[in-house]
């Protein structure tokens, strides 16, 4: 059984910490969500691009991954890599703003208890900002060791799991270096994901509180 209708979501902001985080935790689901329901409206909003490189590719991954929806609006904030803590005021004041500029009837963020410190304040701003929507947390996988048991599973099929893997691997050439990043991690996880859901592959997310 669904709980989330995916045809009655008309409005969807994505929020990620950094410039491929979305498309990570949660572009299988992107595309699918967009497949079924092409008129959608997605606010697409990364928080640290202060870096022009950076930027760049996060621009042309949200338009990769969003190709064919109605209507989409990206916005890269400049704030610094790995120091979103610190930046904690500012931070509140562009959430406040995104608050009363988009009304979403779902939510992608962090999850809250991710180890990273940018992705646990993206989280603990979103749910402080929005307090009547539907959230969902997606997860990273990462060296901190921090992946929980989440309670909500989207399935994803053969094509968007290989559009989601290729897509990121082909756009994020900044990141080609790091030990994880790798075609074979992202697809890893979304197989571990769909057989806890009894499917091929799945993109999995938190939901702390669900109104049904």
């Amino acid at each position: 059984m669904s709980i989330i209708d995916m045809k009655n979501i008309n409005q969807l902001l994505c929020i990620g910490a950094h410039c491929d985080d979305i498309e990570i935790g949660a572009g299988g689901t992107i595309m699918r969500l967009i497949k079924e329901n092409p008129m959608l409206n997605i606010h697409w909003v990364i928080l640290t691009g202060a870096d022009p490189v950076r930027a760049e590719e996060a621009k042309q991954s949200a338009a990769l991954f969003t190709d064919n929806c109605h209507n989409v609006q990206i916005e890269i904030l400049g704030f610094k890599d790995a120091f979103l803590p610190s930046q904690s005021t500012e931070l509140k004041h562009e959430f406040e703003r995104l608050k009363h500029s988009f009304s979403p009837d779902l939510i992608f963020t962090h999850y809250s208890n991710d180890r990273h410190q940018d992705h646990r304040i993206a989280a603990e701003l979103t749910w402080n900002t929005w307090r009547n929507h539907t959230i969902l947390e997606y997860e990273i996988l990462k060296w901190d060791g921090d992946l929980g048991q989440p309670n909500i599973f989207m399935p994803v099929s053969q094509k968007h799991v290989d559009s989601k893997v290729d897509n990121i691997y082909q756009i994020f050439k900044t990141q080609h270096g790091r030990q994880w990043f790798e075609k074979e991690t992202f697809r890893s996880l979304m197989r571990v994901r769909g057989v806890e859901c009894n499917a091929k592959y799945a993109e999995a997310f938190y939901a702390r509180k669900v109104v049904w």
